[in-house]
């Protein structure tokens, strides 16, 4: 077979054009990926053999009003590892733990951070101890993937003292970084769980930093300095607060192991919190870098209830410390004067379709409505609950703002117990199938009634002052006050004289602290089938407050009990106020 020259010819310059166009695009594709795609082949390079290791910021360090250290950073270490694939990481968690203790919960968490974030190096301890870090240090050699560094660990002084207020930090939960207030955030990053470490998270939160590791076709790690510029972690300003922390430590030394309650402190005038405490307590720092299981079950099933905030979630019947509630109300009315008496004296009961008895079996006599508060006569308050009437003290109740959260800067205040209209009672005991009888429990702060002490407190910082309520608040700001008490000046100093006789001649005598005068209102609430709760809500000194004390012991039996450990509080503050003030002004 022939072929014809011309054909030979044509064919032969179509190879050449093929050639040449085969040169230029291969060429041109050269050129693009040397000179225009230079720097994102770069960037995949350096993907490739480069890692991220993050750099924990310190979070923000919390102070008392004095300057006096809450929460702090201390320095710890991280334990974590590189790895390509889950696989390799059980195969190198495995041979880890043969060296180490590392439990299979602890493998599965780590297993669970890689999938969560593959990139970043799986953390396997989160604050490892010197020893496991001195151990992995001397063969480190035998895991090349390991990362060891230091890492900023959260530390409370008082720890103990401190845990109904501060709260503690973990390693923030799958849960958590699918919310959005938590999209900025990281798997293996530290978040407030509860308290002020939760309430201030934002303000709280270190910047992350990070440095980079060069590791090979295995993930091994080949260099780990000087591969790349690092960011450097940033600490947040620091938190201050209102909180007094000689005054937390007393509290805490007061409740000691034997005792149940709670307690709050306020500065009446700007609703400061100067002390906030609930017994049995625990010690946040054993919840730093991961609580163990053992430690939470022990707490959980504690039946002294340790995990109960009861200063801010405890719901107690308020006793004779609600009575000052339905003075006012009743002295908002114009139902009675300070010096009003009641129609039948008080002899130790007082008959409604059966006997409701006074505490004080022998009686008290004729009293006017500043000697019923002072000796806390139960027979006057039924027949002024009587004359309020239930629709009225529901919605005087509602007025004074013992159905709402009182606002303070910490999560999960519990909301008071009680009801705005009758239809509570309708449903409970039938429609109109209650009667006045009702009436006569609630006005001594019985029955269908639950306070917190936090919410007791804020009810006190206006009878203390101008009859406004002061918002608390743990960190300093502008204070909020609200007028929830609508009595005139000579009304509002009357509630005041009858309250300071309770301490210097009345249920609260035997709280006296020399030197000192009080005012407060004791209250002794009966709970079925436990010991009465002891309450005792006050302020001192009587005709200048500093400070107002709300305090409640579970099963303390009387309300002078509490009144002890309330006006020993009060002379502690401002004993120390008055000597820090003498070394401030020296």
């Amino acid at each position: 077979m022939s072929y014809h020259p011309n054909a030979i010819l044509r064919r032969a310059r179509l190879t050449r054009v093929v050639m040449c166009a085969a040169v230029l695009a291969l060429g041109g594709a050269f050129f693009r990926a040397q000179v225009f795609e230079n720097a994102e082949y770069l960037v995949q390079s350096e993907n490739n053999r480069l890692r991220e290791v993050p750099l924990p910021g310190a979070r923000g360090t919390i102070y008392d009003r004095h300057g006096e250290v809450i929460a702090e950073n201390l320095p710890g270490y991280s334990v974590s590892i590189l790895s390509p694939t889950e696989d390799s990481l059980r195969s190198a968690l495995a041979t880890l733990s043969k060296v180490i203790q590392i439990d299979s919960a602890q493998q599965e968490l780590a297993v669970r951070r890689f999938r969560r974030a593959r990139t970043r190096p799986a953390v396997i301890f989160n604050d490892a101890s010197f020893q496991v870090v001195s151990v992995l240090e001397e063969r480190r050699v035998e895991f090349p993937g390991l990362i060891i560094q230091s890492a900023p660990k959260r530390y409370y002084p008082d720890g103990a003292a401190m845990a109904a207020l501060i709260g503690y930090t973990g390693e923030i939960s799958e849960e958590e970084l699918s919310k959005p207030r938590f999209e900025s955030y990281k798997a293996g990053q530290q978040v407030g769980k509860t308290g002020l470490e939760l309430q201030y998270e934002a303000q709280l939160r270190g910047k992350e930093g990070r440095r980079f590791v060069e590791v090979d076709a295995r993930n091994r790690v080949v260099r780990d300095a000087g591969v790349r510029r690092e960011e450097q972690p940033e600490a947040p300003p620091a938190l201050r607060t209102n909180i007094d922390l000689d005054l937390q430590r007393f509290a805490h030394a007061y409740f000691g192991d034997s005792l149940r309650g709670g307690v709050v402190a306020l500065d009446p005038r700007t609703g400061g919190v100067l002390a906030l405490y609930s017994a049995p307590s625990y010690d946040l720092n054993k919840f730093i870098g991961g609580v163990s299981s053992r430690f939470y079950e022990s707490l959980r099933i504690d039946p002294r209830k340790p995990l109960v905030n009861r200063a801010i979630t405890g719901m107690y019947a308020p006793a004779s410390t609600w009575k000052l509630a339905t003075a006012v109300i009743g002295l908002e009315r114009g139902l009675v004067t300070m010096d009003t008496r009641m129609p039948v004296p008080c002899t130790g009961g007082y008959y409604y379709g059966r006997v409701f008895k006074c505490w004080d079996k022998h009686g008290h006599g004729d009293v006017t409505l500043a000697q019923a508060i002072a000796k806390s006569c139960d027979v006057y308050f039924y027949q002024l609950g009587l004359k309020i009437g239930l629709t009225n003290l529901l919605a005087g109740g509602i007025g004074l703002g013992f159905a709402d959260r009182t606002r303070i800067d910490l999560p999960n205040e519990r909301k008071p117990i009680w009801f705005a209209n009758t239809s509570y009672f309708d449903r409970k005991y039938g429609a109109r199938g209650w009667n006045k009888s009702v009436v006569l429990s609630l006005s001594i702060g019985q029955a269908d009634n639950a306070q917190t002490p936090l919410s007791m407190a804020r009810f006190y910082t206006a009878l203390a002052t101008d009859g406004r309520a002061a918002t608390p608040q743990i960190v300093a700001r502008e204070p909020e006050r609200t007028r929830i008490l609508k009595l005139d000046s000579l009304q509002l100093a009357g509630i005041q004289l009858a309250l300071a006789d309770v301490v210097s001649r009345g249920t609260a005598a035997g709280a006296q602290i020399q030197g000192l005068t009080i005012a407060g209102k004791t209250g002794t609430a009966q709970v079925n089938g436990q010991l009465d709760n002891a309450w005792f809500v006050g302020y001192a000194p009587a005709n200048d407050p500093k400070i107002v004390v709300a305090i409640i012991i579970e099963e303390g039996l009387h309300g002078s009990t509490a009144a002890r450990a309330a006006t020993k509080m009060m002379e502690r503050f401002l004993r120390t106020r008055l000597t820090m003030s003498s070394i401030i002004n020296d």
